[in-house]
């Protein structure tokens, strides 16, 4: 093993790559600096020294039907990708998230002395359970984000460590609501709304026009309604040009640190379901999670999945018994006078009870006095022989 060893990264998505900034700077954190970084990932990981192979965004295609024209490429990418780790011989490759590609990229490494780690351990516990088999073909081990899914992958004798969502330390928590309004000039007493319409743009493209029709509906009752959208730079246009048909000032915002600024100074917010609901709930936002996509997807999903919500606040919820805290407008329910009326109680007060109930589901993501990346760092390092932190 080298003093220095090289860590080779893949994510495949915006969470992903959030995840995947947060492990780079742990890793460094617990060698001293003494690690190399090579991989797959967007703007984050870039900030934190990356270069990627090729842009992040072609693999970000969610949905069963919606991947098939982008097939080729994907399995095209699949193989540059292993090639890249035959070329540099990584002491390790960690995979986050987007389990397709990563599955179908680590099958495709021919060295299988290299250890294989999966960032973010796929949800059987929600649809498909027999993946368990797949994915202890294709990996060595499995970092869980949730603290009850060790079991499902031991159980077949695949390590699995709970290491903790990192989405802990995205500083959601600690944005600037007042700054925030003063910069855009919002008054105190206007009513701010954040918008979250996914970070594809196929899910910007089915969201953003049900999201504006229920924000319409919405400014019927409060005059004053504003609105932000945080989104990414890349659908910075595509989200500004959607906005505009909406007759509802607004402030599209593409920087992370905006982007929790903007949930503070926020009143409620609709978002997609995904990683954003634990920001919005670290921000004491209260939230409407809807979510939509193609229809035929949808029947094939419907029969697959084995759980009623989206939500992970709602999914820990019900697993420890209580009842689900946060509307969730999946597919038929995902309607504009649906999400107008959910966001309009949540103004009018709802959304202090959906706040209280959050806060405690999310101390049950922390691994102990450890930092989720922290700890998924430690982890990796302890594979492949190194088991840090180095001492000073």
């Amino acid at each position: 093993m080298t003093d220095s060893p090289l860590i080779y990264i893949v994510a495949g998505e915006a969470s992903g790559d959030a995840l995947g900034a947060r492990l780079i700077r742990a890793l460094r954190e617990e060698t001293g600096g003494k690690v190399r970084i090579a991989g797959i990932g967007g703007s984050e990981m870039q900030a934190e020294g990356l270069s990627s192979l090729f842009p992040m965004q072609e693999l970000s295609v969610m949905g069963i039907v919606e991947i098939l024209p982008h097939l080729r490429r994907i399995l095209g990418r699949m193989r540059d990708a292993a090639d890249d780790v035959a070329a540099k011989r990584p002491d390790a490759v960690v995979t986050i998230d987007s389990p397709g590609f990563a599955r179908g990229f680590v099958k495709r490494i021919e060295n299988r002395d290299i250890p294989r780690i999966h960032y973010v351990a796929p949800t059987v516990w929600a649809w498909r359970p027999k993946r368990v088999y797949k994915f202890k073909a294709a990996f060595n081990h499995l970092l869980a984000l949730l603290p009850f899914e060790p079991p499902y992958f031991e159980a077949v004798s695949l390590p699995c460590t709970f290491v903790g969502h990192s989405v802990l330390e995205c500083g959601a928590d600690k944005g600037h609501g007042v700054v925030f309004r003063r910069h855009h000039a919002i008054a105190p007493d206007t009513k701010l709304i954040s918008v979250l319409a996914g970070s594809r743009s196929g899910e910007v493209k089915w969201h953003l026009d049900v999201f504006g029709d229920a924000v319409r509906l919405l400014r019927q009752r409060y005059n004053d309604l504003s609105i932000v959208l945080p989104t990414l730079p890349h659908l910075k246009e595509l989200v500004e040009d959607r906005a505009r048909s909406w007759g509802v000032p607004f402030v599209v915002t593409t920087d992370v640190t905006d982007k929790y600024d903007a949930m503070a100074a926020s009143d409620a917010a609709i978002a997609v379901s995904g990683t954003v609901s634990l920001e919005l709930a670290l921000a004491r936002v209260p939230t409407v999670i809807a979510y939509r996509f193609n229809p035929v997807s949808h029947w094939i999903v419907r029969k697959l999945v084995k759980i009623d919500h989206a939500s992970i606040v709602n999914i820990l919820r019900v697993r420890n018994g209580e009842p689900p805290i946060i509307p969730e407008r999946l597919q038929d329910q995902c309607k504009a006078d649906i999400l107008a009326a959910d966001l309009d109680r949540l103004l009018s007060g709802d959304g202090n009870d959906q706040l209280a109930a959050a806060a405690d589901t999310l101390n049950s993501l922390r691994p102990g006095d450890e930092m989720p990346s922290i700890c998924a760092a430690r982890t990796i390092l302890q594979i492949i022989g190194q088991s840090g932190p180095q001492s000073s």
